[in-house]
């Protein structure tokens, strides 16, 4: 079994003599991978690889998690993303796109940067355990998702400065 980080490794070198519109299917199923910084779980998807007059047409659709903290309550939790990218590895510099991609002289096409790119792009700025996430309670810090009735002696404003003095 190859290395996790190699299977999104592709040798395409089969694609580049057959005929435009030649196309191969890859499928992915990866338990856990380090991508430079970023640690996916459950990587799975597919990326369609296509003949073209100008390179290797790359069509793909992917799903993973990633390990975050919830913004409200503070919890370690999987933040799931997924992401449908198409981008070309043009087999000339004069067939380059805005991407930038250029096939490598052994036909070896490594998607983990464009992976790692398009899951961080999709990553929340704000990541929510949950839509219905209760946070923390300002007074006493409790996880409010935790607790079914929680309350205050005097009920306090929690927006109220308690620190200052009448």
């Amino acid at each position: 079994m190859p290395h996790p980080r190699e299977q999104l490794r592709l040798n395409v070198g089969f694609l580049i003599n057959q005929a435009v519109g030649t196309s191969r299917d890859f499928e992915f199923d990866v338990p856990a991978l380090r991508i430079d910084d970023l640690d996916l779980n459950d990587l799975s998807g597919s990326a369609r690889l296509t003949r073209t007059a100008q390179g290797i047409l790359v069509q793909a659709k992917m799903n993973a998690t990633l390990p975050a903290e919830c913004v409200r309550c503070l919890i370690d939790f999987q933040q799931p993303l997924s992401v449908d990218f198409t981008e070309l590895y043009a087999f000339t510099r004069d067939s380059i796109t805005d991407s930038n991609l250029l096939l490598p002289d052994d036909a070896h096409i490594d998607l983990g940067p464009l992976v790692r790119e398009y899951m961080l792009l999709e990553f929340p700025i704000r990541p929510l355990c949950r839509n219905d996430c209760k946070g923390l309670c300002p007074i006493c810090g409790e996880n409010l998702n935790e607790v079914s009735d929680h309350h205050h002696a005097g009920d306090l404003d929690p927006h109220q400065d308690h620190l200052s003095s009448s």
